[in-house]
């Protein structure tokens, strides 16, 4: 390592910290001695409070006094270099170590290993380490091997683990700390799983910082079924065990689970924090749960956490996803200062809702409070515009993203105009748009030009898209049927047979669809076809009823008041919307909106349906399908049949 450092050895430690040369410390101006004690204990302080730019200058004003620095000041002054991320003078530092005789103390050595590996320059921490006399430390592996974890390069952390062990130098429960978070991608779960086994073979069972972090990794990879098992198995859960598998199921897409695990958490008496709630909120958001919700947001408002800017983020998106943008709204304005997170929620609870000239107009307003965009909320204003049909807007967004904020555009935003410019009807420009995108377009914006193509009933540009796509995404079944679809429409019976061929080849089914409808504070789950209900029969007499107003069994009385008074047809597979519409009708108030929320995208024949109820009942009923929101008033819907 010498020489490496020989060219820093005589430079003056005078670049440490030139700034705030004005916070000088009352308690340090008053050290006389020479000695280094007093300092060490002040810099201890400094640093186990966070204040790490202090305990810098502090230490520039330890060398001006004249005292010398020894083993035991080193560790705070690295780790404060190490914290504000400041490579050169954690180098410099280094110089000092080694002019003062300090590089073979252990703990001086781990502070460097640790210091160059915040900084980013792990081949410095290894050198570190191989130039240390005596390699059987447990706690220098240990800085290191996180260090690597920490840095993206695993495989190097985990060959040095395999070093430690062949060494014979004992492990301890920062080492699995260390060397767990880089298994959360799924192609090192094995090697995540066999430190779950390693952790119980040497008796860290009961070690709930190990058992928190497999859990977490558990999670990331997605292995749900193995996340709820070691959590069931953890003794003594405390609120950030509950919280990583909330967070998990909700990450991963399980509302209904996360609502079961918070009921539960209720029960025992475990009191929820932020992240609780945030996980919470968006299973609220997904299942359209905005009863639920609503107490949540009660709860919030009564604790010491109402003004807690992420709460109040996950409470727009939840309410605008439930189909309440009013409230949604409310919350956003009464928010003194609104994060970027804020007006991205906001401008894409109006853009799902089909209000894209509102969204437009609150992005133009974002950017004139001075509030930089990210690509993540012109993915909302892009969005927005393609379900509101605001081509040219949208397209102007695109160019200001490259040429005003030097954004790089992602395969999100290249669907978006994708989509924008097919619902418009431009299939050409949009697959030139796709020939001259800088990264190979992803499933994402071939499907996006898939969809466009069965808008305009285009066949042949349909054909090229889906072939694209089935390459980068050959098992996902929405593209198949969408092909199908296509197929359909233009009467093409040995191409429909030609994908019915693909699905069974590959062993593919289609995604069931099904429809949430909360009542009373419970959410009920229908699917196409389903029998299973208790009110089975009087919602198949209701829908029969709907389909034929003319008939002497139909109509509705002056009130408003659904009639049922004859036998269910024999319908077979009724999608899931209408009986969540019909089952509705049945269990709510005279006048009250309905909100249904489904799985895939509502289709034509469904569409018009609820066109058809809504003119019928005077009623207010919104649908949320896969991609946006369709409020039915009137015999009207709010997309303009444009979805």
């Amino acid at each position: 390592m010498t020489k490496h450092l020989h060219l820093h050895k005589n430079t003056k430690f005078l670049s440490l910290f030139h700034t705030n040369k004005s916070a000088i410390f009352t308690k340090a101006s008053s050290f006389t001695t020479s000695t280094a004690t007093p300092w060490n204990t002040h810099l201890r302080n400094l640093s186990k409070h966070g204040q790490y730019n202090e305990a810098l200058i502090l230490y520039r004003q330890m060398l001006q006094s004249g005292a010398t620095p020894n083993a035991f000041t080193f560790p705070f002054a690295l780790k404060s270099s190490a914290s504000l991320s400041l490579p050169i003078t954690g180098k410099q530092l280094h110089c000092h170590v080694i002019k003062l005789g300090c590089e073979s103390e252990p703990f001086v050595q781990t502070a460097l290993i640790t210091m160059y590996c915040r900084c980013k320059l792990t081949e410095f921490a290894q050198k570190v380490f191989d130039e240390m006399p005596q390699r059987n430390l447990t706690v220098c592996y240990n800085a290191l091997i996180s260090g690597y974890v920490q840095n993206g390069n695993f495989l190097n952390g985990f060959l040095l683990f395999s070093e430690m062990r062949l060494r014979g130098v004992l492990f301890n429960a920062v080492t699995v700390l260390g060397l767990v978070p880089g298994c959360t991608v799924p192609r090192y779960l094995w090697l995540g799983m066999s430190l779950h086994c390693l952790k119980v073979k040497c008796g860290l069972v009961n070690d709930l910082a190990i058992a928190n972090c497999l859990l977490t990794m558990y999670v990331r990879c997605a292995s749900m079924e193995l996340a709820r098992k070691l959590f069931d198995h953890i003794p003594g859960k405390g609120l950030i065990t509950w919280n990583a598998m909330i967070s998990g199921y909700a990450q991963n897409g399980l509302a209904g689970e996360v609502l079961e695990l918070y009921h539960e958490m209720e029960l025992l008496q475990v009191n929820p924090d932020a992240v609780t709630f945030v996980g919470v909120l968006s299973a609220c958001a997904n299942l359209g749960a905005q009863k639920i919700g609503f107490e949540v947001e009660e709860k919030i408002r009564s604790s010491c956490m109402r003004w807690n800017v992420f709460l109040k983020n996950a409470l727009i998106n939840m309410y605008a996803r439930c189909g309440n943008l009013a409230k949604a709204r409310i919350i956003f304005d009464d928010m003194p200062e609104k994060s970027l997170v804020s007006w991205t929620a906001i401008i894409g609870g109006y853009g799902i809702h089909g209000l894209g000239n509102i969204a437009v107009e609150l992005f133009d307003k974002m950017i004139e409070t001075g509030i930089q965009p990210d690509g993540t909320v012109f993915v909302s204003v892009l969005n927005a515009c393609s379900h509101a049909g605001l081509t040219e807007r949208g397209l102007n967004y695109l160019d200001l993203m490259k040429r005003e904020y030097g954004l790089k555009p992602c395969s999100e935003h290249y669907s978006c105009v994708v989509d924008l410019l097919g619902r418009a009807g431009r299939l050409e420009e949009a697959r030139k748009l796709i020939e001259l995108m800088e990264d190979e377009p992803d499933g994402a914006v071939w499907g996006a030009l898939l969809g466009a193509c069965k808008i305009h009933k285009n066949v042949e540009l349909a054909e090229l898209a889906f072939n694209k796509v089935v390459e980068l995404e050959p098992t996902n079944v929405g593209y198949y049927v969408l092909l199908s679809n296509i197929y359909t429409e233009a009467n093409n019976s040995e191409g429909i047979l030609r994908v019915r061929l693909m699905m069974r080849e590959r062993k593919l089914k289609k995604d069931p669809g099904y429809s949430y409808f909360e009542c009373k504070g419970k959410t009920y789950l229908f699917v196409a076809g389903d029998r299973s209900h208790p009110q089975t029969k009087e919602i198949y007499k209701l829908l029969n009823r709907l389909e034929d107003t003319e008939s002497e069994y139909g109509g509705a009385n002056k009130n408003g008041q659904e009639v049922i008074n004859h036998e269910p047809p024999n319908i077979i597979g009724v999608h899931s919307e209408r009986l969540a519409i019909a089952f509705a009708l049945l269990n709510t108030e005279i006048g009250a909106d309905i909100l249904v929320i489904k799985n895939l995208r509502i289709c034509n024949d469904c569409h018009s349906f609820v066109k058809r109820v809504s003119k019928i009942v005077d009623r207010l009923f919104v649908v949320r399908d896969a991609t946006r929101f369709h409020h039915f008033r009137n015999g009207t819907c709010s997309c303009n049949d444009y979805w």
